[in-house]
Parts: structure tokens; sequence; C-alpha cells
């Protein structure tokens, strides 16, 4: 089952922001302890429970609270997985410059960061004594998320949540803190109550080709032929210190656009990259300012990685089938100079006819 985040901003100040930060450290240096302990440990558990019954004992000294921490550990093991998978030595990850907390079981309701009806959020918080409070907490919540979070509470639909400091500060003599709600829930309950288009009677194919100012569309039909092309442009959000979280919702609106356009001119299957396996290491757990491959272009990568896996998560909504090819030789190839001439197509939209045309020959993974 996939799984889909929705993100809430919201600005406190005063007691409010100060016990946040005070729940935020203690789960940071909890983290920081726990994946000291798994780097020295010779063996690891296998399983989440084994992982549990190892660490919980010594991470709940550092943040008394079952949840929370049982949301380290699993954060921990998580990044040990993801190294796994990526042949990365674990014993050299870094923890990344973040502040959040969260628990790691789905709930409904989640007893630590819980939804209430009016959109406020009561959050259990523990101040640096050890101490336990309760505060509350209203972000900011868009139209169409609070369709779903009234879908939450109505069908009491289980979901993780967690709290994320974005920044903080102090403005006349307040402390200030920027941060967002994460609720986590399954991709099935949101295509449920969220899908704009239910039938797709489309004969076409699309193919897409993902870079860091535009996304390329070449639509062809069922031979092959090229039928149309056009590219959605956010050149906007290259420019230096341009806010990431507008940025996001910049590139969200071209995907939308790109998938109405898509649907409105007959495809029914769009044909995507296959993402490179980051795991969880391309989140904020871990620092990855550096490259672990020396050829391995990671900001870019991330980048392209992060947008194809927003437009496979929205393209259900439209009744449009999505599917994966391998992008070697969609650039820096014969048959991509050849389709620049035959067409005469700038190399994002040759890359973007030959994605299509990987998919029709059910080059496929």
């Amino acid at each position: 089952m996939g799984y889909i985040t929705l993100t809430l901003p919201f600005n406190v100040d005063g007691v409010v922001a100060k016990r946040l930060l005070s729940t935020t450290w203690l789960f940071k240096t909890a983290t920081h302890r726990m994946l000291d302990l798994a780097k020295q440990s010779l063996i690891l558990p296998a399983t989440d429970i084994g992982w549990k019954n190892t660490f919980r004992k010594t991470i709940y000294g550092i943040i008394p609270n079952r949840r929370y921490t049982d949301g380290v550990i699993v954060l921990v093991r998580g990044i040990y997985e993801s190294c796994r998978q990526l042949g990365i030595e674990f014993k050299r990850v870094e923890l990344g410059d973040w502040l959040m907390f969260q628990q790691a079981e789905k709930e409904y309701y989640v007893r630590n960061i819980t939804l209430k009806q009016d959109y406020r959020f009561w959050i259990t918080t523990i101040s640096y004594d050890g101490k336990k409070d309760r505060i509350t907490i209203k972000p900011t919540v868009p139209k169409n998320y609070k369709i779903l979070l009234d879908k939450i509470l109505e069908e009491k639909q289980k979901h993780t949540a967690r709290v994320v400091i974005k920044d903080y500060g102090i403005r006349k003599n307040r402390l200030r803190v920027h941060g967002e709600i994460q609720l986590t829930i399954p991709l099935d309950f949101y295509y449920k109550h969220m899908i704009r288009y239910r039938e797709n009677n489309g004969r076409l194919y699309g193919g897409v080709d993902v870079n860091t100012d535009r996304i390329n569309l070449a639509i062809v039909d069922g031979k092959s032929n090229l039928r149309d092309t056009y590219t959605f442009w956010f050149r906007e959000i290259t420019a230096r210190g341009f806010p990431r979280r507008k940025a996001r919702t910049i590139i969200a609106m071209k995907i939308h656009e790109m998938l109405k356009y898509v649907y409105h001119h007959g495809v029914k299957t769009l044909f995507l990259e296959n993402p490179e396996i980051l795991g969880r290491l391309k989140l904020l757990w871990i620092r990855n300012g550096r490259r672990f491959n020396r050829n391995y272009n990671w900001k870019v990568m991330v980048f392209r990685s992060t947008v194809i896996e927003m437009i496979a998560m929205k393209t259900p909504l439209y009744s449009i089938k999505i599917k994966y090819v391998n992008p070697k030789g969609t650039t820096h190839s014969r048959e991509h100079d050849k389709a620049m001439k035959k067409y005469r197509l700038d190399k994002h939209t040759a890359s973007a006819y030959l994605i299509a045309l990987k998919g029709l020959n059910h080059e496929i993974i």
C-alpha cells in the first residue's frame, strides 16, 4: 500500500513555541544516541519488535514518551534499511540539520498529535526536565485538504503524524517558530476522496521528461506517430534563495496543469523515467550535500525523482495510468539526435518522445 503526506504549515510563539522546540531537541538528541548505538552494534535485530526491545529503554530515558521513543527507533531503522538497499556504509552516515518529532504507529486517533473537528491539533510536548504537557495548534489548511481531514475524522482513517520545525527565532522579545504538521495517509484513501475524473476514454500515450525548470511532454499514438508536444515551465523556482515551499506549490500547480492537458488530449497512459531508488535518504534525515558516486549529480537527481513521484501520485486523480521505463538511451544517443532532427524538437522534448516510444515498445520496469 502506498502513502501520501499532507503538509499543514503553522506559526506559533511564546510558550507554545518553547514547548515545541524542547520536544524537537529531545527527539533529535535521542535519534543521535540511537544512531550511535546502532553503529556500535555488531549484530542488529531483524524485526521492528527486535529493534524496539533492544533500544526502547535507553531512548525512553532521553525522551520519556513511548510513542516518540518508537518514532526514533523506526526512523533509525529506516536509515539502516535504506543504506542496505543503496550499498552505503551505515557506519559513515550522519544526521542532517533537522528538528522534528513523530510517532511511528498508524492510528486513529493519533494520540500524541491529535486531529480535532475544527482542524486544530492537540500535541503532546515534553520539556527539557521531562515534564509532559498538551498544546493546541491550528495550522493553515488548504480548502481541498479540509475535505480529507473531514473524511479522516468521519471514517476514522488510521494515519501517522509528525511535527517539523522549519525555522525559529526571536522577534519583539518573543520566541517564534515556523513549522508544519505532516499527516501520512494511504494513497487509496487520498484517491477515493480527491479524484477529479472517474473515466478516461483516451487512446493516446504520453512521455514525460522532468528537468529543474520544466516538464516536457510528448504525445504519441499507438503507431509511434508524434501527435503533440508541450512544455510546462517553472523557471522562477531556479532563482537563488527561492522559497522551497513556494517552489513545491508552483510545481504541483504545473503538474495538475499538465495532467489536465493530457486528459483532455486523449492520453490514457503516461510513461515516466523510473526514479532512482533513493529510499528515505532523499528526505531530511541524512546529510545529502555530498555525492556518494563521483558521477552522480545528487541534487538534480533528487529533484527529478521527487517531481516524478509527485506526478505519479497525482496521475490517478485524472484516471490516467502510469508506467515507468528505463531512462537509458533517452538522452545523448543516436535515437535522441535522430528524433531532434526529424521532428525539430529541443533535446528535452526529444527525450520525452523517446520515453513514450520505450513505453510503447514494452521497455517497462
